[in-house]
């Protein structure tokens, strides 16, 4: 039996140890609004906030999902705010990606 707290995080003891004990039931969060569009670096997606309550104020409806497939072994997501840019701390080590899409992915992503 599954017990959820007030702001909606729920807690379900399982036997399976790769299964979280506490998660956000499907009616929290964010829906992907037209699909997935393909890119060659991999997909993005517009997310719409459901209409669940709020957990910390100040929500963006909507977000920009970019999702990257870079290499075998990374998988490069962001979220942003699409109507409003942001600075962003540039680091020395982190450039751009010009894709293509990596292949033979050791890892799945369901959106």
């Amino acid at each position: 039996q599954n017990l959820c707290t007030l702001r909606g995080c729920c807690w379900s003891p399982q036997n399976d140890t790769s299964v979280p004990w506490c998660f956000f039931s499907s009616n929290h969060g964010y829906k992907v609004d037209g699909g997935l569009q393909t890119t060659p670096e991999g997909f993005q997606a517009t997310l719409t906030r459901l209409s669940s309550p709020s957990l910390l104020g100040n929500d963006i409806d909507p977000v920009l999902l970019v999702a990257q497939y870079q290499t075998p072994n990374r998988f490069r997501f962001k979220i942003t705010d699409p109507k409003t840019q942001r600075f962003e701390v540039p680091h020395e080590h982190v450039g751009p990606f010009d894709g293509p899409a990596a292949s033979n992915l050791h890892y799945r992503v369901d959106v």
